[in-house]
Parts: C-alpha cells; structure tokens; sequence
C-alpha cells in the first residue's frame, strides 16, 4: 500500500513558477513508476509527466520545456517544477505512483490556478 500526499499547490500570475511535492509513504518507493496528472474543470484528466527509478522522464507536450519532473528516492518524494505557467495550466494536480505487480495509487490532488 502506497500513500501519496501532494503539497505546493496554490495562485500564481502567468508567467510565475510553483514547485509540487509528493510525499509517498509505504515500501519499495523507488521500485514504481511516478507520475503527475490534472483535471481542469470541465475536462478529463490528463498525464503531464512521468519518471521511473532510473530518472528517464516523460512529458505531455503542453507542458514539454516548461515543466521538470524529479525523484529523491531517499526522500521518497517527487517533485514538479512548473516555469512559465499559462491560465490553461490551471487544474488539480494529482500524484500517482504505479507498479505492475503492486498497484496503481493516486494523492488526494493539490489545486493550481493560474490568474492575473
């Protein structure tokens, strides 16, 4: 069983910067694959970003050059850094993390909004 707890959410202008974290509590964190989705009003959530233990990454292409996705697997933490945030980035952002073999876990969500 896997725990996630996101943090860093929050009311940005465009063009500013927020840094998400993921907590993650349980066993054999490194061993899954984490990731970052939204849901913005009205819409179907949508992957922004996944990384597996090795730190390959990969980005939805809304967001590919403005958004970092990272791990500390000491810390069994994941982190999104989001750069130059557009009003369409506004939505709740959700941590998961997936293992073949041992599930499919998803945070509670943090909400961003993206407004002048």
């Amino acid at each position: 069983q896997v725990q996630l707890v996101e943090s860093g959410g929050g009311l940005v202008q465009p063009g500013g910067s927020l840094r998400l974290s993921c907590a993650a509590s349980g066993s054999a964190f490194s061993f899954y694959v984490m990731g970052w989705h939204r849901q913005a009003p009205g819409k179907q959530r949508e992957l922004v970003a996944t990384i597996v233990s090795s730190g390959n990454t990969n980005y939805a292409d809304s967001v590919k050059g403005r958004f970092t996705i990272s791990r500390d697997n000491a810390k069994n933490t994941v982190y999104l850094q989001m750069n130059s945030l557009k009003p369409e980035d506004t939505a709740v952002y959700y941590c998961t993390a997936d293992h073949v073999y041992r599930g499919n876990y998803w945070g509670q969500g943090t909400q961003v909004t993206v407004s002048a």
